[in-house]
């Protein structure tokens, strides 16, 4: 029954990535229309994932009270809502005010898709099921830009966008009675997955957690990777117009790139598990990014140039996340796995809150063409954190 269920995961995560870049590729026509600084892109990343982070924490009382199907089909339908609403939007603090469901809606569906695919699937699913997170990342943009090319406004998009969440939303309400029988499936057959918790994990006391050694350094660097790929999302866009002077048309299409290296990333990271190990995966990512942001910081204009480096960026970022979920029950050991993957994902939504509104200051203050130093400062310390990971683990 799992097997069924695959392709209902499959597409929930493809709307997971489906909003995640939009913004910022439509930022560059919202922000004059409403009459904001640049930087206010900021504030609603920030919103939304504040409503991240409160209902990935949420999460497990959640699923245990509606279960993984219910969770799933609420929070679709939460997004899809927040999707119309921002393409009814003429103000900016209406674009606040939507942000809210939208981020209550992305992070409980997240947070209880990751953990029913760590504890069901084989490791290969997970780099495949986030290459379908890449696969909406990309369209979203894409989308945008088209739209944008054909002369209409944002906020068609935005309502193109909300019409497939609707969509998803139907399936996933049909598609219920499946996630019911697998778990009938799952009590029948306990006794043979005796590695498979029957529910989703109940973390203990954040301080004890806390203590074990390397927890805080995946802490930080998973706060570093997210804070990253967020901000790359965001200000790509913002970056190419005001930098090197693209439209704002060319600049969304561009903004795709990154998603678009992310998506085929994945989909090749799949089939890499099977002969590397997670840990250098994730180095061969660190070196993929760093090539990437070197690249933007040379005084190159090009836009070929800024193209391939911006699709390298995306590329070295696509094993980075799904190995360092995978490989926490090696670093950590399995019965301490569940815990650490709820706190790594807490820390992951406090950099994907804080780095991007962050960026947003520099850029309105100083110079936004401070973005590849800054991607590539969150890299060196990802880096550095991630080593320390190891070494306090043993798993050098």
């Amino acid at each position: 029954m799992l097997s069924f269920l695959l392709p209902i995961i499959y597409a929930a995560f493809i709307s997971l990535g489906l909003p995640d870049s939009v913004l910022g590729s439509a930022w560059p026509t919202i922000y004059p229309e409403f009459g904001v600084p640049v930087s206010y892109a900021g504030i609603v990343s920030a919103i939304i994932s504040v409503g991240t982070v409160i209902s990935s924490l949420l999460s497990a009382r959640l699923i245990s009270v509606l279960k993984t199907g219910g969770v799933t089909a609420i929070s679709v339908a939460m997004t899809a809502a927040a999707l119309y609403g921002f393409s009814i939007c003429h103000n900016f603090w209406a674009l606040c005010l939507w942000a809210v469901p939208y981020g209550l809606g992305a992070g409980s569906v997240d947070a209880a898709l990751n953990n029913y695919v760590a504890i069901h699937y084989k490791s290969h699913h997970m780099s495949w099921l986030h290459c379908m997170w890449g696969v909406g990342a990309t369209l979203g943009p894409y989308i945008m830009g088209h739209v944008l090319a054909q002369g209409l406004p944002w906020n068609m998009g935005y309502r193109m966008l909300s019409f497939f969440q609707m969509a998803l939303v139907l399936a996933l309400v049909i598609a219920l009675p499946l996630w019911k029988a697998a778990d009938d499936e799952r009590e029948e057959g306990k006794e043979e997955e005796e590695s498979a918790p029957d529910e989703p994990w109940k973390p203990r006391p954040l301080k004890e957690v806390i203590r074990i050694p390397g927890v805080k350094e995946i802490m930080v660097a998973f706060f570093c990777y997210c804070g990253l790929e967020s901000t790359t999302g965001l200000w790509t866009g913002s970056y190419l117009t005001l930098h090197t002077g693209l439209s704002a048309e060319a600049a969304a299409t561009f903004t795709s790139l990154a998603f678009l290296g992310i998506t085929i990333g994945r989909a090749l990271n799949g089939f890499l598990a099977f002969k590397f190990t997670d840990d250098q995966l994730i180095h061969l990512g660190e070196t993929v990014i760093a090539i990437g942001t070197v690249m933007l910081l040379l005084p190159i204009h090009v836009e070929n140039y800024q193209l391939i480096a911006i699709m390298l960026i995306g590329l070295g970022c696509a094993p980075v996340y799904p190995c360092i979920i995978h490989s926490t029950p090696a670093h950590f050991g399995k019965r301490e796995s569940q815990e650490i993957i709820g706190v790594q994902m807490a820390s992951a939504y406090v950099g994907t809150t804080v780095m991007p509104p962050l960026f947003g200051l520099i850029a309105q203050h100083i110079s936004i063409r401070l973005w590849p130093a800054y991607l590539l400062g969150l890299l060196v310390l990802m880096f550095v954190m991630y080593e320390q990971v190891r070494r306090k683990t043993n798993h050098v």
